[in-house]
C-alpha cells in the first residue's frame, strides 16, 4: 500500500474517533409567535471548555430541520467538530419565508430567528457572543431569509450567506402565489420595501458584515442573483459572488454549503 495513502487513511480515522459532534432537538419558545419551535442543535465535541462560533442555517421551501440534518446539509455534524461551530438549523414552518408576517402572528420568524432564538442559543450554550463570530446562512427561501434577517439584524450577525437565494419578488410573477408569498405578506403590489432585497443595499454599504452569494449555472433563479450581484457592485458593497455548475437542488447547495462554512470560518478567525 501506498504510504501516503496508508498515512492519509490513519490520520482520517484518528481525526473521525476524537471528534464527536452532539445533536440535540429541543423545543423553543417564541414569545411573538407564543409557541414552541423545533430546533436542532449541532454541537463541537465538548473535550474542553472553549467557546464556540455559532452559524444559524435556513432551509428552503417545504423544509424542516430534520430534513436539513438527513439530506440537504449531511455533513454538518463533520463540520461542526471541523471548525469548532455550534450550528442551529432552524424550522421555517414549510413556507414562512422568514419574515414577520403583517397577515399572520403566528408567523414572526425574522424576529424569532434574529432575535429570540438567538438569545436563548447564547444563554444556554458555549457560544462567542459577539457579531463577529455568529452568521447566518441558507437556500432558496432560506437564501432570501439569510439576507433579509442578517442585514435586519447587522449588530448580530457578522457573517451572511445565500446559497440559490431567491433574491427578488417582483421577478416571480405566477411563481409569488405558487411559492405561498402572498399567504404571509400579501398581494404583490401591496409588499413593503422593507421585505424586498434589493432595497437592503444601503444598509449593507454600512453594516460591517461578510457576506457571500453563490447560485448554479443552470438554477432558474440565476438572473435573480446575478442582478443582486450587480447592484452590490454598483453600490461599492463588499463581497464574494460565486458561479459554479449546478441546478437548484440538494446536489448542488449540500457541497455549496460547505464551502461557505469554510468561508465564515476564514472570516471569524480573521
Amino acid at each position: 500500500m501506498n504510504s501516503k495513502y496508508l498515512f492519509s487513511m490513519l490520520f482520517l480515522f484518528f481525526f473521525t474517533s476524537i471528534f464527536s459532534a452532539e445533536i440535540k432537538r429541543e423545543q423553543v419558545y417564541s414569545l411573538s409567535m407564543k409557541k414552541e419551535l423545533p430546533i436542532v442543535i449541532v454541537h463541537p465535541d465538548k473535550g474542553n471548555s472553549q467557546t464556540f462560533n455559532t452559524i444559524y442555517v435556513l432551509h428552503g421551501f417545504s423544509g424542516n430541520a430534520e430534513r436539513t440534518l438527513l439530506s440537504d446539509f449531511p455533513n454538518v455534524a463533520t463540520l461542526a467538530d471541523q471548525t469548532q461551530t455550534i450550528f442551529v438549523l432552524v424550522d421555517g414552518n414549510y413556507s414562512s419565508w422568514y419574515v414577520d408576517s403583517p397577515l399572520k402572528k403566528d408567523s414572526q420568524y425574522q424576529t424569532f430567528i434574529g432575535k429570540e432564538l438567538v438569545e436563548y442559543i447564547d444563554s444556554n450554550f458555549a457560544t462567542k457572543k459577539d457579531k463577529e463570530h455568529r452568521g447566518i446562512i441558507g437556500w432558496s427561501m432560506g437564501g432570501y431569509g439569510a439576507i433579509n434577517i442578517g442585514v435586519t439584524y447587522h449588530t448580530v450577525f457578522g457573517a451572511v450567506g445565500s446559497v440559490c437565494g431567491a433574491l427578488d419578488f417582483s421577478a416571480f410573477e405566477q411563481l409569488y402565489k405558487k411559492y405561498q408569498i402572498d399567504q404571509v405578506l400579501g398581494p404583490l403590489e401591496t409588499v413593503a420595501n422593507t421585505f424586498k432585497t434589493k432595497y437592503k443595499i444601503d444598509r449593507m454599504k454600512e453594516s460591517n458584515q461578510f457576506y457571500v452569494v453563490d447560485c448554479g449555472t443552470e438554477d432558474p433563479l440565476l438572473r435573480l442573483n446575478q442582478d443582486f450581484h450587480q447592484r452590490l457592485v454598483e453600490h461599492r458593497v463588499p463581497h464574494i459572488y460565486i458561479e459554479q455548475l449546478g441546478k437548484h437542488d440538494t446536489a448542488y447547495w449540500s457541497v455549496v454549503l460547505t464551502n461557505q462554512v469554510v468561508l465564515f470560518s476564514n472570516y471569524f478567525k480573521n
